[in-house]
């Protein structure tokens, strides 16, 4: 199992890659406020949707995914992160957090990650947050977003408390020894500093246009 995990990191970190032009972005800081907050985004509730629409009392959780990387979906090598999606959101509701995941692979709409791809992905995983279309990229540019998945975890005033992966192993939900986004879900809810507030994303790369 050491050997897969060992592997699974090296794999993440040749797709994490950030694309040519992507270190030009400038990333969200800890403790900035949350950007376009009231742009809205097609839903796959059949709405628009804005982060200030999602928020619930005690903050919001943004997720940028997707339908096609294999970090996110799984393969012969692990079973990716999707699996944990729902729980993740299911534990940011019960701590009155709310939840959105954001697809901002514009480069990709005809390759698996059009709106129809993401209506489907959502039927079939069965997500119960919105799941929005990121259209140009707009949002992942404004939050410096690199990777799917890339999470971001605000506050009750949309600052921003954590950044980065759900945990320390996409492959296997049970070999996780660092689960830092619950912990952060749990220690916000009850008022508590995050530590680590910022981990390394990593995953496969946002696929953005060329400009």
């Amino acid at each position: 199992m050491k050997t897969i995990t060992s592997i699974s990191a090296i794999l993440l970190l040749l797709i994490g890659a950030a694309l040519p032009g992507d270190g030009e972005i400038p990333s969200l800081a800890i403790g900035e406020k949350a950007p376009m907050t009231n742009h809205g985004m097609k839903s796959t509730k059949g709405k628009t949707a804005s982060l200030e629409s999602l928020k619930k009392e005690k903050g919001l959780l943004v997720i940028f995914s997707c339908n096609t990387c294999p970090f996110v979906i799984g393969n012969e090598k692990g079973e990716g992160w999707q699996g944990r999606y729902n729980e993740l959101f299911e534990l940011a509701t019960s701590h009155n957090i709310g939840g959105v995941l954001v697809n901002s692979n514009e480069a990709k709409r005809d390759k698996g990650d059009s709106f129809k791809d993401m209506m489907n992905q959502a039927k079939d995983q069965n997500y119960q947050v919105d799941y929005v279309l990121d259209t140009d990229h707009l949002l992942a540019d404004a939050f410096g977003a690199k990777t799917t998945p890339h999470i971001y975890l605000f506050d009750k005033d949309m600052k921003l408390v954590y950044k980065g992966a759900i945990d320390d192993n996409n492959a296997s939900a049970a070999e996780v020894k660092e689960p830092w986004l619950k912990n952060a879900l749990a220690n916000l809810a009850a008022s508590r500093e995050i530590d680590p507030n910022t981990t390394r994303a990593l995953g496969c790369s946002i696929k953005r246009l060329t400009k």
